[in-house]
């Protein structure tokens, strides 16, 4: 049975300009809100099944991205070289779906992709999107699971369900409201006994903070999630002071 789905409108690989747009997104939430939701496990499984393709620096632009839409303002384009835009003539398409089924008490899911013309830039990009466009009270749920795909190093299936379904999140430090700074200076592995580091210091450290952090580099699958939104959140506060 078709549980979720969505299109993701985006120019052809070897197009001078790259622009991308999201058509039908049938994402729906979880009933009380407190869970990604059959939309949720849809956008998740296109992050964990095309984000281990992407390069470290793509891959950190698009945690930036994620972070952005999650503060509910408008985004800087383009992003990963591709324009969001509405209008779709001349694009084409590629379908993403979620099916489901019962065995015994048991729900079984799988995903259905079409990458066939699309890159994976593109098919992650579309994800994110769609999860920043989801309404106020599910936007976070969705976007938690577009960072938990991301994390993801293994295949989509039972596991990767398990996980995003899961709702483990790790507690924010006391630290980290105690010393907002030292925490977030000690969390991308910055000095702090010098001055203020530099955007672009901040900026390096995140991105080797980030390869760090996956599993592809032997972090722990279960623990990357919560690895990458706290880096996240280090290098938010640093670059809002």
């Amino acid at each position: 049975m078709l549980l979720a789905e969505l299109e993701i409108f985006h120019s052809r690989p070897i197009a001078p300009t790259r622009r991308i747009a999201i058509g039908r997104a049938w994402l729906p939430a979880s009933e009380d809100g407190t869970g990604p939701g059959f939309g949720g496990l849809l956008l998740g499984g296109v992050c964990a099944r095309f984000g281990p393709q992407l390069s470290g620096d793509l891959l950190g632009e698009v945690v930036q991205l994620v972070h952005e839409l999650g503060q509910h303002r408008p985004v800087a384009q383009p992003r990963l070289r591709h324009r969001l835009q509405q209008d779709r003539v001349g694009l084409t398409r590629s379908r993403q779906r979620l099916y489901g089924s019962r065995t015994g008490s048991d729900d079984e899911f799988s995903c259905e992709f079409d990458s066939s013309r699309a890159t994976p830039s593109q098919l992650v990009l579309g994800a994110a999107y769609a999860a920043g466009q989801a309404a106020p009270l599910r936007r976070d749920e969705a976007l938690r699971a577009v960072r938990r795909g991301l994390s993801w190093r293994g295949e989509v299936g039972p596991a990767l369900f398990a996980y995003l379904l899961s709702g483990r999140s790790a507690p924010r430090p006391a630290r980290a409201i105690a010393d907002p700074v030292g925490w977030a200076l000690e969390t991308l592995g910055l000095d702090r006994e010098i001055e203020m580091p530099a955007e672009a210091a901040v900026r390096r450290g995140f991105r080797e903070a980030l390869r760090a952090a996956h599993p592809d580099l032997g972090a722990a699958e279960a623990e990357a999630a919560d690895r990458i939104a706290e880096l996240s959140e280090a290098r938010r506060i640093l670059l809002t002071l």
